[in-house]
């Protein structure tokens, strides 16, 4: 077993892992009884015996305990989610249950620190297993922002600027935007708060998913790729910030940065009459070379309303698109790439992780909590309440 401390601002938090992670299954067969024509099945659960005990102890804690789970998880823990959604709404879920002791969230750490963020100090919050993060939230770390800012301020421009982060992002970050004006956004919102922060200053930091910042300036916005220049906190520079609208901050989602132009050709070549459905994570020329792009939400809604019959290839996590082929088999569901493409950080929440989680908490340990500490959250918070007041 190893011993592992999680420093965050707000302290630290030791817990003790060792705990299996399952490996990816062989490729799925196109043509089975599931018809899910989908890359890289992952194999069920390692023992059934998991399953009962995991039910036992959600049994054994009733009211007590709110399992929140991300769509991106794999099935065996969706399972035993008490709500299924994307990062935000599974944090509002969670401050939606004041009654609650324990908040299992079932995700990766940026949202659990969300979660944290939004309900009462007397609930305490439950990542399964704290290497559960995100490689996009990473990207950002709070000293490179100051870092950057600084270096705006130096050339002059700070003063305009209106620091915007997407929800993917470190509860560090969020209150970087909450002291200096800015809010938070999520995919579904991006443009609204994008509008609401141009109301403010003539220039945005993006924080830090690059693709979500662009796509949404230009596809929405209409604005020109000239209108946004790329700052690099490894190669930190601010030519170009001078007539520049969008200061992107170089960061990408590992998942959707993986899809290309090529992947849309190709699979309009091989599926007549398909439609594209992507995230708008993804990179620019994938995004503008598809149908439809939206946010999580928005994809599965598309797919609940489609007509049956009709054709998708959607660009987004595996475990979520071969859920929803699984969903509407009376539609032709296909994934965007031809390569395997879990969220192997999300993954990381298995159902043996979950299991010692939930006994643990019958036994009255509390492990994994995430706490973010009260200044960071106060201003976190601001951020956020920025955001829910925009219209």
């Amino acid at each position: 077993m190893i011993s592992v401390t999680s420093t965050k601002r707000g302290g630290s938090v030791t817990t003790t892992m060792g705990l299996p992670l399952f490996v990816l299954g062989k490729g799925a067969d196109p043509h089975s009884e599931r018809g899910v024509d989908c890359p890289g099945e992952l194999p069920p659960a390692s023992d059934p015996e998991l399953v009962a005990r995991a039910e036992r102890a959600k049994a054994a804690l009733g009211d007590r305990l709110f399992v929140l789970g991300h769509h991106y998880q794999r099935d065996e823990v969706i399972a035993f989610a008490d709500v299924t959604g994307d990062s935000f709404k599974l944090a509002r879920e969670a401050a939606a249950r004041p009654g609650a002791d324990y908040i299992v969230f079932c995700g990766v750490h940026f949202m659990a620190e969300s979660a944290d963020i939004l309900t009462g100090d007397h609930q305490a919050v439950v990542l399964p297993d704290l290497a559960a993060g995100c490689s996009m939230a990473d990207m950002a770390t709070f000293d490179q922002v100051e870092e950057c800012w600084e270096a705006l301020e130096d050339a002059g421009v700070a003063d305009r600027v209106v620091p915007i982060t997407y929800m993917n992002s470190s509860a560090d970050i969020k209150a970087f935007c909450g002291r200096h004006g800015g809010a938070v956004c999520t995919s579904s919102n991006a443009k609204r708060v994008l509008e609401w922060a141009f109301e403010r200053g003539d220039k945005v930091l993006f924080l830090p998913d690059q693709h979500l910042g662009r796509n949404t300036a230009v596809r929405d916005l209409g604005m020109s790729l000239e209108d946004c220049v790329l700052y690099s906190p490894h190669h930190p520079s601010t030519k170009g910030v001078a007539d520049a609208k969008m200061i992107l901050w170089k960061g990408h989602c590992s998942v959707h940065g993986r899809f290309t132009r090529e992947c849309v050709d190709d699979v309009r070549r091989r599926i007549p009459g398909v439609q594209v459905l992507v995230h708008p994570e993804c990179r620019h020329e994938v995004v503008t070379a598809s149908d439809l792009v939206g946010s999580t939400e928005f994809i599965i809604r598309t797919l609940e309303e489609a007509p049956a019959g009709s054709s998708w290839a959607i660009g987004t996590e595996l475990n979520l698109v071969q859920r929803l082929a699984r969903a509407h088999p009376d539609k032709s569901v296909t994934f965007l790439d031809k390569s395997v493409c879990y969220c192997s950080t999300m993954n990381r929440i298995d159902l043996p992780h979950l299991v010692w989680a939930l006994e643990s908490l019958v036994e009255g340990k509390i492990v994994n909590q995430i706490t973010v500490d009260a200044e960071t959250a106060h201003w976190a918070r601001v951020a956020l309440d920025r955001m829910l007041s925009i219209p």
